[in-house]
């Protein structure tokens, strides 16, 4: 099987490169895969994707988990079509699984701000699980403005808007199978930072 990956990507009207290659995506999904095996070997978790940026990194958790398990999806909007959060979220799919009693782990695309984050834990904390482990593919930690737990963090990156791996830009750039940041926006190796 090909995948769509290549060196540098236009999507609207804006130059990407490589960030995380399919390779670095690949190990780092294998081994959160054998972490959630250990830590829930007795539990058979709820996995609930949030859509619709998750839906490639969730399928591709889910194909490394090697214990009983089910998946469940909400579906959020705070974007839009833009590279900033609106700053409000909006349900546009509840979960359909009777979640009280379960062991929940919440499988995001990426975690900037917390705002999605926030809002779904105090949807899922009414509902009663056992217990709620978060996993985000990407997490920026100089975004955060909400505190959110996370488990299982795939990258740290700094904060910058990246496409590609289920990420979008205007519904864009999902099928990149690489993960992709705006040309000049990360310094060149060896280039100093302030």
């Amino acid at each position: 099987m090909s995948f769509y990956k290549p060196e540098t990507v236009e999507c609207n009207g804006e130059q990407f490169k490589v960030l995380l290659s399919q390779q670095e995506l690949e190990n780092r999904i294998s081994e959160i895969g054998e972490e959630i095996n250990r830590d829930y070997a007795d539990k058979r978790p709820i996995l609930i994707g949030v859509l619709n940026g998750a839906f490639i990194f969730l399928a591709d958790l889910m194909r490394h988990i090697s214990i009983p398990c089910e998946v469940d999806f909400y579906k959020l909007s705070s974007y839009g079509d833009e590279k900033v959060s609106s700053g409000k979220v909006q349900q546009r799919k509840d979960i359909d699984a009777n979640i009280t009693g379960r062991h929940v782990i919440i499988v995001e695309d990426i975690v900037d701000t917390g705002l999605s984050a926030n809002y779904i834990m105090n949807i899922v904390n009414r509902k009663k699980p056992a217990s709620v482990e978060w996993v985000t593919l990407l997490k920026k930690s100089e975004a955060l403005k909400y505190h959110v737990d996370i488990k299982y963090v795939g990258f740290e990156i700094p904060t910058l808007f990246v496409l590609g791996y289920g990420l979008d830009y205007a519904q864009e750039g999902r099928n990149l199978a690489q993960i992709y940041v705006l040309d000049g926006e990360l310094p060149e190796e060896g280039e100093k930072t302030d």
